[in-house]
């Protein structure tokens, strides 16, 4: 099952409060990304973040979950309608997100 457009939009008003939140489209889901950092996603109207030791600190009861078959595991985040929380999530998250990788230039001969 495909993730709403509408979910999406909520999920982005309720981090509205933080520069550099950004989304790309994956074959019916997004991809959350922090400061060009990939901080999770929506899968199937579930908000998924990685399980970064900071994450696990702030969530009072855990629930890890795939996003697809496959997938590494994931947390999910039940409070979605908490502005803060979720802001502060984030930003927390942040410093211990992986750096994204720089992407290969093909040179032509």
């Amino acid at each position: 099952m495909a993730s709403s457009k509408d979910y999406l939009t909520f999920v982005l008003e309720q981090l509205s409060g933080l520069e550099g939140i950004t989304y790309r489209a994956m074959m019916g889901e997004y991809i959350l990304y922090f400061r060009d950092k990939i901080v999770g996603g929506i899968y199937d109207d579930r908000l998924l973040v990685k399980p970064v030791p900071s994450a696990i600190s702030l969530i009072p009861t855990v629930t890890y979950e795939l996003p697809y078959e496959g997938a590494k595991e994931m947390l999910l985040i039940d409070d979605v309608d908490n502005r803060e929380f979720l802001c502060n999530l984030f930003l927390s998250m942040y410093d211990e997100l992986p750096v994204p990788k720089k992407k290969k230039t093909t040179s032509k001969k």
